[in-house]
């Protein structure tokens, strides 16, 4: 299966949101890591028995994730709490603000958030994991600030049932077919930096007038990528233009394939180390653990790897950069969604 050129996209899934917060303030409690080497931060990490991490990816690659960390870390107990962007960032931000933190570290995509909570400096602390030094990670490129650092990206494919469409679809364009009408699974933008992006994309891409086309056939409305996935696994619908590289899927022999347009679209998360963990021991060494070979395995199959095309991956996460947070404005994203909701639910 080939694997396109990427095309550098915004957030998967996540709202870009003014952050009140970002100006000052933080949590007066804030704490990091004991001080000493790193084998005092994991036995204080050991210690403290337990980690959570926030995140909107995957849940089979969070479960993933946690059984990879708990095997090597056995006295740490992680848990996670899957959310959007939009879900989670308020959550994030109230709990800087506040100073009771339940969150030890915090995996997210939006690029207005990321940019002024790095640039704000008050929600995050220095990571000091040794794996954040090795060569394969390149620091210098991966991580803004001391503090975010590129953890895994989303790609986005072309994705069918095969029992609907046996022989897949060379292009987006070939989804535009009468025969598919009802059929095609889509995401609602509302709110969703990720999904402006997205759709804007493909008119840049491949037509202007690809969503009137795709309009037409009035497809069905998802929720998010994940929910497309399941729909095109049961048969609910038999294409989409945008879903998650179908790995596990077609692993598990599930009746669907994928491919990757050319261009593709994607987009990165950044994780960070909050300084309002409880646990500031035990959030350094799943940040550490999450850039490892093991823990990038866990996290990516299907997605992009900071090591590139390996264990499952699809695409090197390198290559998905953030967009200007200035073009994902929440003027622009209202505005785009008006024209949206003209086209799609009229």
């Amino acid at each position: 299966m080939r694997k396109s050129v990427l095309r550098l996209g915004a957030l998967a899934v996540g709202a870009a949101l003014t952050m009140s917060a970002c100006g000052g303030g933080g949590s007066d409690s804030a704490k990091g890591p004991v001080k000493g080497d790193w084998k005092a931060v994991v036995a204080a990490a050991d210690k403290e028995g337990s980690v959570l991490l926030y995140s909107s990816q995957n849940p089979v690659r969070l479960d993933a994730l946690k059984a990879a960390f708990t095997k090597k870390y056995p006295k740490i107990k992680m848990e996670y709490i899957r959310g959007t962007d939009a879900e989670l960032n308020p959550k994030i931000e109230v709990e800087n603000r506040t100073g009771k933190g339940s969150a030890d570290v915090h995996m997210v995509t939006d690029p207005s958030w990321i940019e002024n909570a790095a640039d704000s400096g008050t929600f995050s602390t220095d990571i000091v994991g040794p794996d954040f030094d090795a060569k394969e990670f390149d620091r210098s490129k991966n991580v803004i600030k001391d503090k975010f650092f590129l953890t895994s990206a989303a790609v986005f494919a072309m994705g069918w049932n095969t029992k609907d469409v046996p022989d897949g679809f060379a292009t987006p364009q070939d989804m535009l077919d009468p025969k598919y009408s009802g059929k095609i699974g889509i995401v609602n933008p509302q709110g969703i930096a990720a999904y402006v992006d997205f759709f804007t994309f493909y008119e840049k891409n491949f037509g202007p007038d690809f969503l009137e086309k795709l309009a037409k056939l009035k497809p069905r409305i998802y929720p998010s990528a994940l929910g497309i996935a399941q729909a095109l696994t049961s048969g609910e619908v038999a294409a989409a233009p945008g879903v998650q590289p179908l790995v596990a899927e077609v692993e598990s022999g599930a009746p669907v394939d994928w491919k990757l347009p050319d261009p593709a679209w994607g987009t990165p998360w950044y994780s960070h180390v909050l300084s309002a963990a409880p646990h500031p021991n035990a959030a350094q060494v799943l940040a550490d653990f999450m850039i490892t070979p093991e823990g990038q395995s866990a996290l990516n199959t299907g997605y992009a790897s900071v090591f590139g095309k390996t264990d499952g991956a699809v695409a090197d996460a390198s290559d998905v950069k953030l967009p200007d947070p200035k073009e994902l404005t929440a003027e622009k994203i209202a505005s785009y969604q008006q024209k949206w909701e003209k086209l799609f639910l009229k």
